[in-house]
């Protein structure tokens, strides 16, 4: 039976390349190399590119979807995406493969948009029962905020963020009304719209939640301890700035209500393949949704690799088991 040629998408255009890349080589070592030609394709702007005979630098011809190899090509046949944030998670390659007929493994172009968006995301995700969400002003760029009458609506501290990024990318916890046009600043370098949100006290979780055509499951429920002010882009990607217990230990109903919203959530965006839910639960057993990351982290210091071993899966099985579901859908 012949393999199939799986172009392994990495890097991306976003600050979270560096994340996507590290991402990648586990996916890369994890795949069943017996049955997959896998081949890393590293997208920057208008050029990909993977490495061909000698170790040199050939370019994706993307009219067809094929890396040429001497006077021939190699046509790729199926897409697994692992880049985080842009073009990765913000619909703009779904859109390509979809133009192109090519199976990928994310969800598709219209849920990636809508879960790359925090606002648009926070509107779909409103109706589910149980789910709660921190109040937030929006700010498009070139809008002004005044200080005085955000912090009367939302009280101090806050938090400024992008509204479309992801790995606390340009994110800020605001503790003064002097704080927030630098906070403000500082997320428009990564998005042309900023969220204000009121600050959640709580402790932080994320569950993975893996959507096939026949099913969708929960993974074990993760906490996130942070050693620093919040969750930020250091805490995530520094060894020893943070602690993630897998499973959390928490009341089996508490793990089971953040399942079923982190199920519910991903299921109102039509998800695909692996996505990871974020949440705030307070003392008061309120559960407040973050995020949806359509792409989440998979290197070895990842949340979901840890969840899917403490499930007791094989993170080679469940690739393989994305590529199935996709084609079968076709």
């Amino acid at each position: 039976m012949k393999k199939l040629n799986i172009a392994l998408l990495v890097g991306g255009d976003s600050s979270e390349r560096e994340v996507a890349l590290a991402s990648a080589q586990q996916v890369f070592n994890a795949f069943d190399h017996t049955k997959y030609n896998v081949i890393l394709v590293d997208v920057q702007g208008r050029h990909w590119t993977c490495k061909g005979a000698g170790g040199r630098e050939v370019e994706v011809d993307k009219t067809d979807f094929s890396v040429p190899v001497g006077d021939g090509k190699i046509v790729l046949d199926y897409a697994f995406i692992m880049i985080h944030g842009t073009p990765g998670e913000d619909g703009k390659l779904q859109g390509y493969l979809e133009m192109m007929g090519i199976p990928y493994s994310s969800s598709g172009f219209a849920s990636s948009v809508v879960t790359f968006d925090k606002t648009l995301c926070k509107r779909i995700v409103s109706e589910i029962e149980g789910l709660c969400l921190a109040r937030e002003i929006v700010l498009r760029r070139g809008g002004e905020a005044d200080a005085a009458t955000v912090v009367e609506r939302l009280g101090l501290p806050l938090f400024v963020k992008p509204n479309a990024s992801g790995s606390s990318c340009g994110v800020t916890k605001v503790k003064t009304a002097a704080e927030l046009a630098p906070a403000i600043e500082k997320a428009f370098t990564e998005s042309d719209a900023v969220l204000i949100e009121e600050f959640i006290r709580g402790r932080e979780f994320g569950c993975g939640v893996w959507i096939t055509a026949d099913d969708i499951r929960t993974l074990p429920v993760t906490e996130i301890k942070s050693h620093k002010e919040f969750f930020d882009y250091e805490a995530k990607y520094t060894a020893g700035m943070s602690d993630e217990i897998t499973p959390a230990e928490i009341p089996a109903d508490t793990a089971r209500r953040i399942q079923r919203l982190a199920a519910a959530a991903a299921r109102a965006c039509h998800c695909r393949g692996i996505v990871r839910v974020d949440f705030i639960v307070t003392e008061a057993d309120d559960i407040y949704m973050v995020e949806i990351n359509s792409i989440p982290g998979m290197s070895g210091g990842s949340i979901v690799p840890k969840q899917i071993a403490a499930a007791g899966l094989d993170l080679g099985d469940v690739l393989d088991t994305i590529i199935e579901d996709t084609l079968c859908r076709r």
